[in-house]
Parts: structure tokens; sequence; C-alpha cells
């Protein structure tokens, strides 16, 4: 199996927060997720970030569904 980086992306800090104390909660991670802040192209307002959750997967065992459902429920998505 190959190691696999996971980046879920939502739409604040709140919602990247929730989601990152989600993901630990629910799964035996190995590290925390990171929490980055991602300002779209040519935006300095932070109204206009996104936030990404990056979760590292030794192994590759968490199921990308299920990630991409929690980052839904968020109104957010999967990379």
């Amino acid at each position: 199996m190959t190691d696999v980086r996971h980046v879920l992306v939502l739409p604040d800090r709140d919602a990247a927060e929730e989601v990152g104390a989600d993901l630990a909660d629910r799964f035996s991670l190995a590290e925390e997720p990171r929490l980055v802040r991602d300002a779209l192209a040519g935006e300095d307002d932070a109204e206009d970030a996104q936030w990404l959750v990056v979760v590292e997967d030794p192994g590759g065992r968490l199921d990308t569904a299920v990630l991409d459902a929690l980052a839904a429920s968020h109104d957010g998505w999967l990379e």
C-alpha cells in the first residue's frame, strides 16, 4: 500500500476546525490533521479564503467516500 495525503476544502476556519476535530475523533490518525488557510488568487480579504484540512494517510486506509461526505456536510469537498 502507498501513503496518501487527503485534502478537504472547507469554506471557513470554523468548518475546518470542526472537520479536523471530527477526523481525529473518528479515526486513529498517526498525526493531527493540519489546517491551512488558502486565499483565493488575487484576494487579500479573509472572507475570500478557503480552509484546507490536510490528512496524512499512511497505507491509504481511510475511505475517501467518508471523507468526501464529511466535507460535504460542511459545504466543502475532498480534492
